[in-house]
């Protein structure tokens, strides 16, 4: 690509340069490959606490939720629908997701002038990404945001190249999805919009359909944000308690860095994004495209002071990939790298990844080892357990007393437990002041007592007489999780009506 001094003519050539053909075959067949693994192993071990917790507000649908907007509750109740307690159809569109994220990285190596080789190595970068592995296993926020963000990334760079300004529109379809997946992709446009300004191309910000796009996100935004504002709104409190979360489990700040380059993959991934930034940031043939690399910087430094989730950037290692792909395929090699293939260093990436990333193991090697399998594995095995230890305990209880208790836990994932496998064990209606749960109801005026599920009662207890360990869970597998060996208290002879306990207990912690 000839490099002209100034940014309008690097846009212009960009617009009218010829894009090479899809290799349709190769990467397809790696976003096939990755599809089937997932789909193997989707059935494996059990929900995962946040999954739980989308079957219950799969429940209570609304048009917002205190801890996200409404996309994942829907289609946690579209699929539980089609088939009831199946978890591997309920885990269908984490798969579908993640494979299209491999499809959509390789046409973005198509857009930035990448041929074959180049598709096919940013592909790969996605198809091995651990994290993009670990997160297609499970149906979360983080395992469909990245994608979305990975398709309007493709849109941004086809824009780019053929200015077809219908894409602008569709790029603003893609964001009103996003954003009611997750609010994230604001902080996109955010900085993605001031670099732009800095960098080219400034044009984007000129084009009226941009502003229609931008119009339709913001109409498609409208009635997660007016649940937010009758409720409170209780997602900005939600950034306040991951920041929390963060700071105690990661090592905040510090860590962000290096737990996305961990996420990215210790190989390929993390040596990929670092050199495909360095491109984007620096390289002359990618010029039309460094506002991206600075929106990457611009990003992470944002998120880094918010003290977010090292996760959040991930919707940007594509684009890095794509860049790192582009640029190895460009050049002739030196001589003694010409005679050292790819694929073996695809494969070790790959197969480092996996037992990190996918539940592989049997459940016994999760009970007795801490490594190596999925950091969360442990949270995916027991939950049938527990709803069999509270549902003895409840059966334990005299009848007189059974018929005035009601169910309620510390967390939104033992109660997510509880919602999916409770009834079928005869247990009521369970309750928590966890996150979003707090806001699918309370206990009935008639429940003077309560089997409390979690290590400390004493915000309850308080409206209570007397509280005293009645069982534990056990989930007789050995697998040390959050909720093995916790209490189950019975909390008995309320002081105070429920109407006046349950806004006392609304707790935006995990």
């Amino acid at each position: 690509m000839k490099v002209q001094g100034d940014r309008k003519t690097d846009c212009e050539e960009t617009s009218r340069r010829e894009v090479p053909v899809f290799a349709r075959g190769p990467v397809v067949a790696l976003a096939a490959a990755t599809g089937v693994l997932l789909l193997l192993v989707s059935g494996r071990y059990g929900y995962f606490g946040d999954e739980l917790y989308f079957l219950a507000a799969g429940k209570h649908l609304a048009w917002g939720y205190a801890d996200q907007p409404p996309v994942l509750p829907v289609l946690a109740w579209l699929m539980d629908s089609i088939a009831p307690g199946s978890l591997t159809v309920f885990r269908i569109p984490a798969v579908l997701a993640t494979a299209a994220g491999v499809v959509f990285t390789g046409l973005i190596a198509r857009e930035i002038g990448g041929a074959r080789r180049a598709q096919v190595l940013a592909a790969g970068a996605f198809a091995i990404c651990g994290q993009f592995l670990g997160t297609g296993h499970y149906l979360a926020t983080s395992t469909v945001d990245p994608v979305l963000w990975t398709a309007l990334l493709w849109l941004l760079v086809r824009w780019m190249r053929t200015r077809d300004d219908n894409l602008l529109v569709w790029i603003g379809v893609v964001t009103a999805v996003t954003l009611n997946v997750k609010f994230l992709i604001g902080g996109f446009w955010l900085v993605a919009g001031a670099c732009a300004l800095v960098f080219g191309p400034r044009e984007l910000l000129r084009r009226p359909k941009l502003w229609i796009g931008v119009a339709i996100a913001v109409v498609a935004c409208v009635p997660t944000l007016l649940w937010q504002a009758a409720n409170g709104w209780p997602q900005l409190g939600m950034g306040e308690a991951i920041s929390k979360e963060v700071s105690g489990d990661l090592g905040g700040r510090l860590g962000f860095v290096p737990g996305a380059l961990a996420g990215a993959g210790y190989v390929i991934g993390a040596l990929g994004l670092l050199f495909g930034l360095t491109c984007l940031l620096f390289r002359s043939e990618l010029r039309p495209y460094r506002f991206l690399g600075w929106t990457t910087v611009g990003l992470t430094i944002v998120f880094i002071i918010a003290n977010g989730r090292f996760y959040y950037i991930s919707g940007m290692f594509p684009i890095c990939w794509a860049a790192a792909a582009v640029f190895i395929e460009a050049r002739r090699p030196a001589l003694w790298w010409r005679w050292v293939p790819t694929w073996p260093v695809y494969v070790l990436s790959f197969l480092f990844a996996l037992p990190h990333a996918l539940p592989l193991w049997p459940v016994g090697w999760v009970a007795e080892h801490k490594a190596p399998h999925p950091a969360y594995a442990a949270e995916e095995i027991g939950w049938p357990k527990l709803a069999d230890s509270v549902a003895d305990a409840h059966r334990a209880l005299p009848p007189e007393v059974r018929d005035r208790t009601t169910i309620v836990t510390t967390g939104y994932w033992q109660a997510g437990a509880l919602s999916r496998y409770g009834p079928e064990r005869g247990l009521p209606e369970a309750f928590s002041a966890s996150r979003g749960f707090w806001y699918f109801g309370q206990p009935a005026d008639t429940a003077e007592n309560v089997l409390f599920v979690g290590y400390e009662p004493q915000r309850l207890a308080s409206h209570f007489s007397d509280a005293r360990i009645v069982a534990r869970i056990d989930n007789h597998l050995g697998v040390l999780n959050s909720s093995q060996n916790m209490p189950i208290w019975l909390v008995s002879g309320r002081t105070e009506p429920w109407s006046e306990i349950w806004p006392q207990l609304r707790d935006l912690k995990a």
